[in-house]
């Protein structure tokens, strides 16, 4: 298993009162390591004390986050050159939560997908190869049956120093980061954060229905993610599968009902 993950409900408990955290505040992450699971556990350590102690933050959260996911990426770069054991790559995708502000930030192919009273918002883009196919040939790269430069299936990644060619000054394999910025409303339900593995044999719709579905019944967020795992399986998924689930309400979803039913119910509230 060479994927890791993360979860800190109370950033200010996790970090310490010398963090520079002046709201509440969490932190969650998916990190699909390739070519063993060194990678994906540097990231999954050092990339939250990146963000929070990188100038921009928390005045300008964006620009720390990308700051903080290049600066991982050249210290496990460093660690790789003094232990050649430590060579591997991740792909990673963070959700940092300030108040009512949300970032996500992804680098790869794992994807975080809103429920926003029921409908499915995808807040992240997956980059594989054919998707950043310009940028890519641009810097000498090529694409081979879906594959950069005939090897990995994402155009962005920590790590992979070891493989030439595939990452350094002017190569096709980048650690930056696609940053989202949203604001949670009343209507935000619950997040779904998973690996390319999971999102293989789930469309955002069918997950966000899938697991409305499983927090009706029980309102836990672990169960949920263990469900997701069980049912990605059930549906023969072939990889690694990490699910994190992060409900934004303390009550379950509540029921939605079919806008004719609505209108019906509306009408028979004025007869009487």
């Amino acid at each position: 298993m060479e994927d890791e993950h993360v979860l800190v409900d109370d950033l200010e408990e996790y970090l310490g009162p010398e963090a520079l955290i002046t709201t509440s505040g969490s932190y969650y992450g998916v990190f699909d390591g390739h070519d063993g699971k060194n990678a994906a556990q540097f990231v999954k350590e050092k990339l939250l004390n990146y963000i929070v102690s990188d100038v921009a933050f928390p005045i300008a959260v964006e620009e720390a986050v990308q700051h903080a996911y290049l600066e991982t990426d050249a210290a496990f770069a460093n660690a790789c050159s003094l232990n050649n054991a430590l060579s591997s790559g991740t792909t990673a995708i963070t959700v940092l939560i300030l108040a009512r502000e949300i970032f996500v930030a992804n680098a790869g192919d794992c994807r975080a997908v809103l429920c926003r009273r029921g409908k499915a918002i995808e807040m992240s883009r997956d980059h594989k190869p054919h998707v950043e196919r310009s940028r890519i040939e641009a810097l000498g790269g090529y694409i081979y049956d879906g594959y950069l430069n005939g090897y990995l299936s994402v155009a962005r990644a920590f790590g992979n120093w070891h493989i030439e060619g595939l990452k350094g000054v002017n190569c096709p394999l980048i650690a930056e980061p696609e940053v989202r910025r949203a604001v949670l409303t009343p209507d935000d339900e619950f997040m779904i954060i998973g690996c390319d593995g999971f999102w293989d044999v789930f469309t955002n719709e069918s997950a966000v229905a899938f697991a409305r579905r499983r927090l009706q019944q029980h309102n836990d967020p672990e169960q949920c993610s263990h469900d997701l795992v069980d049912e990605a399986l059930r549906r023969c998924s072939s990889d690694n599968l990490t699910v994190v689930t992060v409900c934004f309400q303390k009550s379950p979803p509540p029921r939605l009902f079919p806008r004719f039913m609505a209108r019906r119910c509306m009408h028979f509230e004025k007869q009487l």
